[in-house]
């Protein structure tokens, strides 16, 4: 359920008078769980390392010397 205020202004959107207001929707629900899945595993990271203080001493110092992928 939307509120009507809120549909009209989906509405007015030159895009979603483009290709349809389901078509929105759909691309904005799947980017939603896109982005939740993400926090999830984050979460799951800091749980999994954030609290022992990283990945040890075994690997002390290494924490620099890689590059993380762009998003």
């Amino acid at each position: 359920m939307f509120d009507e205020t809120l549909l009209k202004r989906l509405d007015a959107d030159a895009e979603v008078r483009k290709v349809g207001r389901s078509a929105v929707l759909r691309r904005a629900a799947a980017e939603y769980l896109r982005r939740s899945r993400a926090r999830r595993i984050a979460e799951a990271y800091r749980r999994a390392y954030g609290a022992s203080g990283g990945l040890g001493d075994e690997f002390a110092g290494w924490e620099h010397e890689g590059s993380w992928p762009e998003r």
